[in-house]
């Protein structure tokens, strides 16, 4: 039996540490516990609190509906506690979601948790979208899943959402099971530019999903899961962050490409970051057993860079969706460059015939932000959206 490399992760943990400390970003003098938390926050910021009767609302969904639907932009910062609620943004201007915490740079140490326990289990929902603890999205449509290889047709005159929404020290996690029983998502993001720092996002199966013409940006945050648990049409990149092997099921990621008139890098990209099993109970059960991913059609793309992998990925990296429905193609993308840990295997790799192994060439056409997001016409958007500084 393969060990775990506890010293390999360790130096993997300490690089993702020193990734994850900078947070200068104006925004952290307004989550620092005070005896007015208004304090040092921006003008006009709406505080959410469940118990302290100076807040203006008791729950998150309150206070977003409570906001003008123009391009101003808000911010609202939740003081300590569980919150059991289903989130929907669905305004244009942009809007900032702040945990109140003491410690801004560590996402373990998050006060502020959002839940909600939904899964589609045997069609209990018409769509997998109903189940998510936070969506971003401008209308209902927009954010469906849909079955098939293209997914729900979203009408072709639906308006794009919120352009700039950002969520710090915030934990969202779908309750419904400690197993994976069907799609339960914790976050969805469609026709949106949306970047979560220091946050945490826990549910088995659907973990993440980012619908079509979604941007989302996760760094310095947690990211947990056992079946196919970052999905979608749009594109999402994950820097310095952990994901982590509840079980394995499925791979972890599982993407569908979509049919456009133009060139795309619609996809999951996942860098400088860290796989690993989610405790020590899990850890010795599933060595050797999870996959990066799995085709969800046959242009599906997802590229891990630079990122500690450990026991439990299997040596053949990725696999094909299944016997006689293998989804598998020379459009699909499912890569590697430069992963390290007890969890890559060269040797596998090539061997699998499924994983690529990119080139310091190959990986630059996906190893910044910049270089995926685009917009609905396949131009690269304006990315000021992303926090640099967090």
């Amino acid at each position: 039996m393969k060990l775990l490399n506890w010293p390999a992760l360790l130096l993997a943990l300490t690089k993702f540490a020193t990734l994850a400390t900078a947070h200068p970003s104006g925004l952290t003098k307004c989550q620092l516990p005070t005896r007015n938390p208004l304090s040092s926050c921006p003008k006009n910021t709406i505080l959410v609190s469940s118990s302290d009767k100076r807040a203006h609302f008791t729950t998150i969904q309150s206070a977003i509906l409570s906001l003008p639907d123009d391009h101003s932009s808000q911010t609202i910062l939740i003081l300590p506690g569980n919150y059991t609620e289903q989130l929907n943004v669905t305004r244009r201007g942009p809007l900032t979601l702040i945990g109140q915490t003491s410690k801004p740079t560590s996402q373990s140490s998050n006060t502020v948790t959002v839940l909600f326990s939904a899964a589609n289990v045997q069609a209990s929902y018409t769509d997998n979208a109903f189940t998510s603890v936070l969506t971003v999205s401008p209308t209902l449509e927009a954010s469906l899943t849909g079955s098939g290889p293209t997914g729900y047709a979203v009408p072709n005159n639906t308006v794009y959402g919120n352009t700039d929404f950002r969520v710090y020290n915030i934990n969202f996690r779908n309750v419904f099971s400690e197993a994976s029983v069907g799609p339960s998502l914790a976050v969805s993001v469609s026709r949106a530019n949306a970047g979560f720092y220091y946050s945490g996002f826990y549910s088995y199966q659907d973990t993440v999903y980012i619908g079509k013409l979604g941007n989302a940006y996760f760094k310095s945050s947690e990211i947990a899961g056992q079946t196919d648990f970052l999905y979608g049409f749009g594109t999402a990149f994950i820097q310095s962050s952990r994901l982590l092997l509840r079980n394995c099921g499925g791979g972890i990621t599982a993407w569908k490409g979509a049919n456009t008139t133009f060139p795309n890098k619609y996809g999951v990209y996942i860098s400088q970051s860290t796989v690993v099993a989610a405790n020590s109970t899990i850890a010795p059960t599933i060595i050797g057993k999870c996959f990066l991913g799995r085709p969800w059609n046959i242009q599906h793309r997802s590229v891990f860079m630079d990122t500690y992998l450990d026991a439990t990925i299997n040596a053949a990296g990725y696999k094909k969706w299944g016997t006689g429905d293998e989804r598998f193609s020379n459009l699909t993308l499912m890569a590697e460059y430069k992963d390290f840990g007890p969890g890559f295997n060269e040797t596998g790799r090539i061997v699998g015939g499924v994983t690529t192994l990119l080139s310091e060439k190959q990986v630059k056409a996906y190893d910044k932000p910049v270089d995926v997001f685009m917009d609905e016409n396949g131009r690269q958007p304006y990315v000021g959206w992303i926090d640099e500084d967090a």
